[in-house]
Formats: structure tokens, C-alpha cells, sequence
């Protein structure tokens, strides 16, 4: 299926054709969110578990869900949620990601469903999931509230949408632009454009509009002593998620 046009960006959907061969590479331009995933996984499945009772000590406590990761790049979410027993879609406006993801599912015996498509085609083609991983798409977007109603059409009654992004300050644009592109070269430069961060505030009324329900929103924190990232119920100063439901 070809890619929607709706609200993917056609510039940024370049930025990261041009990086798609890096995605497992633990050192390249994706380094920063190989560092911070145990982190995103941790809130995500915990989020998950309490949504649908689920016991993360099981061996497959995910198994029964239907999940999709939205773009899902070379896959570093959506590895470990079929890990986990749930049955994955990994969708993605770049195309070159799609190969990258799926070599690397088949390396490591997967069964995952890689699709070069958008949130509003699956949502046109009446998809319904019960989660959906919407993780660092929303500031890339064309259209935000159009992106973010997509992503209400594709869950069932009863499920939950993960939605992280940039919060837009000060300190998120000397952290995200300024230290991550420019001076460690984390990220190629442009990567990130700091007029389309979204507020803590911005965000939780996209989702009200959009019709979900928010339960959740937590900051992921960077440690730059430790070299490590956190949850926080109160530091949403840079990097924050949020976790809705569909009534």
C-alpha cells in the first residue's frame, strides 16, 4: 500500500529515508533512542498491562493483542511487543525503513506485518487495533489533529494509544537541537524542528478533540551524571508521553 499523503510531510519523511540503514547500528544516528528505549518500552508496557490486566511476568503477557506501531522505523518498539506475545503491525511513510525492519525481524525469527503506509490509509482501510504505539511521530506530522483523529479511528472501543513527543521550551531546544544535533552529533542537523514541538497541555487537547480519553502523561528524563534515562510524573521539560484510552 502506498503512503497516504494526508498529513505525513514529505520533507520529513526524507530525513529519515537518508538514515534508515542506521536503525540497529547502537552507535549511529539512532543512538539516542537505543539509549532511551529501555525506557520508552518500560512506561509502555506497563501502561499496556494495567489497561488490559495483563502480568508482565507471564511469558507472552501481550498475547491476544492486536498492535500497531506507527512509524515504527527499523522497529526497536516493535521487536520487543511481539516479544511479548502481541501480533504486530509496524507501519512507516518511509519506505526504506520497511526493508531495514523486516532483514532484521527475519534475523531474529519475528513474525512481524512491516507496511510502507500511513495512520489515515490503515484507518480508511478499517484496521482496528488494540494499541497503538505512537511514539516521536507527532512533531513530524503535516497536520497534527488530523494525525491524531487517524489514530482514535484505528482503536477498538476499550483500547489505548501511547503518544510521546518534545515538549516545546527553552530547555527542549537546547537539549533536543542544540546538544543532541550540534554539539554531540547525536542526529544529523534539521532533524528536529523545534517550532512543531507540542506542549504537555497542546497534546492532551489534540487527544480530547480527536475523542480519547488521556489517563496518563510522564516525563522521560535524561541523566547526563549517569548517562541515563527515567520516568518522571513530574518533568515533562523535554521528553514526555502520554497514554489515552478510546471509550
Amino acid at each position: 500500500m502506498q503512503a497516504d499523503k494526508t498529513t505525513i510531510d514529505p520533507k520529513e519523511v526524507a530525513k529519515f529515508e537518508a538514515m534508515a540503514a542506521e536503525w540497529w547500528d547502537l552507535n549511529g544516528k539512532f543512538k539516542p533512542l537505543h539509549m532511551m528505549n529501555p525506557c520508552r518500552l518500560g512506561y509502555i508496557t506497563n501502561q499496556i498491562a494495567k489497561q488490559f490486566d495483563r502480568d508482565l511476568t507471564a511469558k507472552k503477557p501481550f498475547e491476544g493483542l492486536r498492535l500497531l506501531d506507527i512509524g515504527c522505523g527499523g522497529g526497536l518498539l516493535s521487536e520487543p511487543m511481539a516479544r511479548l506475545g502481541a501480533t504486530v503491525v509496524g507501519a512507516d511513510a518511509a519506505q526504506g525503513n520497511i526493508p531495514v525492519a523486516q532483514v532484521h525481524a527475519d534475523k531474529e525469527g519475528l513474525e512481524i506485518d512491516y507496511r510502507h503506509t500511513t495512520a489515515e490509509a490503515l484507518a480508511e482501510a478499517g484496521e482496528q487495533f488494540d494499541v497503538v504505539l505512537n511514539m516521536e511521530v507527532v512533531e513530524h506530522v503535516a497536520d497534527p489533529q488530523a494525525y491524531i483523529n487517524a489514530c482514535h479511528q484505528l482503536l477498538e472501543s476499550g483500547g489505548i494509544m501511547l503518544c510521546s513527543t518534545l515538549n516545546r521550551n527553552m530547555k527542549s531546544y537546547a537539549m533536543a537541537i542544540i546538544g543532541a544535533e550540534h554539539i554531540m552529533r547525536w542526529l544529523p542537523k534539521g532533524t528536529h524542528e523545534w517550532d512543531k514541538f507540542i506542549t504537555p497541555d497542546e497534546l492532551v487537547e489534540l487527544i480530547k478533540r480527536a475523542g480519547l480519553t488521556p489517563i496518563d502523561r510522564t516525563g522521560f528524563v535524561f541523566n547526563p551524571l549517569s548517562w541515563s534515562w527515567s520516568l518522571s510524573d513530574r518533568d515533562l521539560s523535554v521528553n514526555y508521553a502520554t497514554a489515552s484510552v478510546k471509550p
